[in-house]
């Protein structure tokens, strides 16, 4: 889902200005605990708030927030349902800054990553360094389970990683397994910026346990759909690297399909074609089959999935504004 996107639908709905005041709070929350007296980690930082682009998962924050409830106004939300919008963005970016590593991006919304201009080692420190300023501001929320919960998303999305790399180049990567690695690399950390959003508005169990599902499905959609413009969107439009999954190795979704359909008369030519990185031998392949179809069929019938969660919300504005982001994952181009 691009900027522009997410921005458009966000103006289109009579709850846009409640929130695009509250995403602007946010921001200032984000760059003020950023600050810092040291010049050296405060243009880091200007350099990486680019970064905060879609601010899609701050908008969830606030918008499971109000929805719980069906509110319209900022009544409904307090001081910590900012800060936690802060942290979650924080912990975003820092996964950003080191997946810029671990993929050798040069590019990041349209510019270049970090570890592009700085190296690696500065890339490695400036992510530690808002994974803990994330958990230095969480903690002012005085809230211990807000802090246990996160801790327990970036323990998944370490997780997730550590077994993504050690899954490289693996040509029987089960299907089952790859979206068990999406979850939690993606969907963790959406799913918990709607279950958290609102538990802090004092959502019912029931409420929150299916927010929490939305967002893990809706995060899982927006990665297959991630997958797709790897291969195929362009970095002019993207804003960031593309092609790197396949230089690294990495069998998403759409090269699991391919193979499942080319079966064992075909596989010899698989393999080739992504032991070589043979882009050209591998659109070839896609052209002929019907993987990408189903691959992007498989993100349609993820979203559905999350969209059928909501119905234990009370009708109101911002039930309708998840339901339009959570069907702008299908159209993103970046």
């Amino acid at each position: 889902m691009d900027v522009s996107l997410i921005e458009s639908t966000i103006a289109s709905q009579p709850i846009g200005g409640v929130l695009t005041s509250q995403l602007i709070a946010v921001g200032d929350v984000f760059q003020q605990h950023l600050a810092s007296s040291d010049r050296e980690i405060n243009e880091l930082c200007r350099h990486i708030e680019r970064y905060r682009g879609k601010m899609l998962r701050p908008t969830l924050v606030l918008l499971s927030g109000l929805a719980v409830t069906g509110s319209e106004t900022s009544e409904d939300l307090d001081k910590k349902h900012l800060l936690l919008a802060a942290v979650v963005e924080m912990i975003h970016m820092a996964t950003l800054v080191h997946d810029d590593i671990l993929d050798e991006s040069e590019v990041r919304r349209g510019g270049a990553t970090v570890n592009s201009l700085n190296g690696n080692e500065v890339a490695v420190m400036l992510g530690d360094y808002l994974i803990s300023k994330a958990f230095h501001l969480c903690s002012t929320m005085g809230d211990p389970s807000i802090n246990l919960a996160l801790g327990e998303v970036t323990n998944t999305l370490c997780e997730g990683e550590v077994i993504q790399l050690h899954r490289r180049n693996d040509m029987d990567l089960p299907e089952d397994v790859y979206l068990d690695l999406v979850s939690r690399k993606t969907g963790s950390l959406i799913g918990a910026c709607c279950r958290l959003g609102s538990v802090l508005s004092n959502g019912t169990e029931k409420q929150c346990e299916a927010l929490d599902e939305f967002g893990r499905f809706m995060g899982v959609a927006f990665q297959i759909t991630d997958d797709v413009l790897d291969l195929f969107g362009e970095t002019a439009v993207t804003g960031k690297t593309v092609g790197r999954d396949l230089d690294l190795g990495k069998m998403t979704l759409p090269l699991l399909r391919l193979r499942d359909e080319l079966g064992s008369q075909g596989r010899d030519e698989f393999d080739r074609v992504v032991e070589q990185r043979d882009r050209t031998g591998l659109q070839k392949l896609l052209d002929g089959s019907q993987a990408m179809e189903s691959t992007t069929n498989s993100a349609r019938q993820m979203v559905e999935q999350a969209k059928s969660r909501l119905s234990v919300l009370p009708e109101g504005p911002a039930l309708e504004l998840m339901l339009q982001l959570a069907d702008g994952v299908l159209t993103r181009q970046s």
